[in-house]
C-alpha cells in the first residue's frame, strides 16, 4: 500500500490494510494523534494489537494490547491491519521487519457496525485499566461514520 492510499488527504489519517474478505476498501482509519501515542506505545511496550469489543467497562472504546496478550479466535474479526513506519527501527537494520497492528473486533459488534467507517483517535483522557495507554493521560477513542 502507497503512502498516498495510507493517508487521507482530508484529515492526515492513516488507511489501515482491508483484512475483511472480500473487502479492497479499508474500513478503519487512525488519526496523527492516534499514531503518536502508538509510537510511543510501541517503543515501551513492543509489538501491540487492538481489539474492540461492545462489552461493559469502556463499552466501544478500542483497547490496546501487547501482541497476543488478548486472546482472539472464531468470534473476532480481522478489521484491519496498521502498517507502521519502518523508520523508528534500528537504522542499521538491511531489511526492516514491517511493523503491524491488527485491529480485531468481536463478530456480534461486527454485525453491528458492519456498514461504518471507523477512525482511532487519542484524546486527553484516562484510558481503560486494561489498555496501555491507561497511565498516559490520553485514551483511544473510535469516530465512526456510514460506509
Amino acid at each position: 500500500m502507497s503512502e498516498e492510499d495510507r493517508m487521507s488527504e482530508t484529515d492526515g489519517a492513516r488507511a489501515a490494510r482491508p483484512e475483511v474478505a472480500g473487502e479492497s476498501e479499508s474500513r478503519l482509519a487512525f488519526t496523527p494523534a492516534a499514531l503518536e501515542l502508538i509510537e510511543r506505545l510501541w517503543a515501551m511496550h513492543g509489538p501491540l494489537m487492538f481489539h474492540q469489543s461492545g462489552g461493559c467497562c469502556d463499552g466501544s472504546a478500542p483497547m490496546c494490547y501487547p501482541a497476543g496478550e488478548f486472546r482472539t479466535g472464531g468470534q473476532d474479526v480481522l478489521l484491519g491491519t496498521l502498517e507502521l513506519d519502518p523508520a523508528a527501527q534500528d537504522p542499521a537494520a538491511q531489511d526492516p521487519a514491517p511493523r503491524e497492528i491488527p485491529f480485531w473486533m468481536s463478530r456480534e459488534q461486527f454485525a453491528l457496525w458492519a456498514h461504518t467507517h471507523l477512525t482511532v483517535d487519542a484524546i486527553p483522557g484516562r484510558g481503560s485499566g486494561f489498555s496501555l495507554e491507561a497511565p498516559e493521560g490520553l485514551r483511544f477513542l473510535i469516530r465512526s461514520r456510514l460506509l
